[in-house]
């Protein structure tokens, strides 16, 4: 199982910043909140807000932990730990991923997401209502 940190980072006008995965990653080309793996002796927290200075060089607080959700791929699985986050300072600047957008939270939902990310939206969606 591999323990994975997402970010949902949200501005004030309410709009929610999603990332496209590269063609060369896996899971090519699908919808995901930005994060990555927890390395050893790192808190999700910690590692969220490393994560997401290293894959788009802006700096983030996390405001509230998303419910944890545990998906199994075909070949790997993943234990996803997920965050609403503010970005506190930078630009974003993509380093890994395809493209990046700020969507309404009613556009979340028809996206291509990666499969793990789904029951994160949908727990996101859920919490702002």
């Amino acid at each position: 199982m591999i323990e994975v940190a997402c970010a949902v980072i949200v501005r004030d006008d309410g709009k929610v910043l999603v990332t496209q995965r590269s063609a060369e990653m896996k899971l090519p080309l699908k919808m995901e909140f930005p994060g990555g793996k927890i390395e050893p002796g790192e808190t999700a927290r910690d590692c969220i807000i490393r994560e997401v200075f290293e894959e788009l060089g802006v700096a983030i607080i996390p405001v509230s932990q998303l419910a944890i959700n545990e998906h199994q791929y075909a070949d790997f699985s993943i234990r996803l730990i997920p965050f609403v986050c503010r970005i506190t300072s930078g630009t974003v600047v993509l380093k890994e991923h395809a493209a990046y957008s700020w969507l309404q939270t009613n556009e979340l939902i028809d996206l291509d997401w990666a499969a793990a990310d789904i029951p994160v939206v949908r727990n996101y969606l859920s919490s702002i209502k």
